[in-house]
């Protein structure tokens, strides 16, 4: 089983990364320091502790690297980080503020895991750390001294869900635009079609009463037509109000073929 980490945009990655520069400088900074007074006052245990700190700092860069590793793998991850952690402390002359390092755990553990986890792993680097330093202090004073590595075991986690939940947001809000891009090319096409359906029964309408009305008129105009030629070898006298007939069916045919026309016409023009 591995963590499936949440795509980061680009803001949201620049967050990130500044914040994992600025957990470098003080890792780099508390590292540096620890080094340089145990080379001056303790040189006999030195090498224990560059080797510890080289180990830590390599383990660390390969997490942050590969965040994406199994569940179990990174449980192991933080055991054994823990223990290298309170070995530094445990060693003479038991330098406090190499407690920091948990705070780089704490940013780690907002980073790969999801859940209840990482409240976990943040209880645990906060357990450790008031233990240890109230076993070495005393109450009053191992309290005063571990509220900065506590605050900053809080502070970074919280750091990263913000963003996490920001780009978690903000890729919910991008598959809803998608889908009302879908939905509004859905309703274009079904409006397209709905309009086509509704010009092609327009038409349909259209010529049924062209044939019912403009057809009817003009049949009627070709049998007054035959009859005036009829009537003009019988009976000329008739004509005249067969014509007027004639001429009224002609109008009233006009009039409906320029009725059809433009009910033709689109509706913009």
């Amino acid at each position: 089983m591995t963590i499936n980490p949440v795509r980061i945009s680009h803001s949201s990655d620049r967050s990130i990364q500044a914040g994992v520069i600025a957990l470098f400088v003080l890792c780099a900074a508390v590292i540096g320091r620890t080094l340089l007074l145990i080379f001056t006052d303790l040189p006999a245990l030195f090498p224990q502790y560059l080797g510890s700190m080289l180990v830590f700092l390599i383990l660390f860069a390969l997490v942050m690297w590969r965040h994406d590793l199994p569940v179990g793998v990174l449980h192991t991850y933080f055991v054994f980080q823990s223990i290298i952690i309170v070995y530094l402390l445990y060693l003479p002359p038991h330098l406090d503020f190499i407690d920091i390092l948990f705070v780089l755990l704490s940013y780690q553990v907002g980073l790969v895991f999801i859940g209840q986890s990482r409240w976990v792993w943040c209880g645990i680097f906060i357990s450790l750390i008031l233990v240890i330093l109230i076993y070495w202090m005393g109450v009053l004073f191992g309290l005063a001294y571990s509220m900065t590595p506590i605050a900053g075991c809080i502070i970074f986690p919280v750091y990263v869900i913000a963003i996490r939940e920001q780009e978690l947001a903000r890729i919910e809000s991008q598959k809803l635009l998608e889908e009302l891009q879908v939905k509004h090319k859905q309703l274009e096409l079904q409006a397209s079609r709905v309009e086509q359906i509704a010009t092609i029964e327009e038409r349909n309408r259209l010529a049924r009463e062209l044939h019912d009305s403009v057809s009817q008129t003009m049949f009627s105009i070709i049998l007054n037509t035959r009859a005036i030629q009829i009537l003009q070898e019988r009976d000329p006298t008739r004509v005249g109000p067969q014509l007027k007939h004639l001429q009224t069916l002609t109008q009233d045919a006009l009039l409906e073929m320029r009725s059809l026309i433009v009910q033709l016409r689109p509706q913009h023009e």
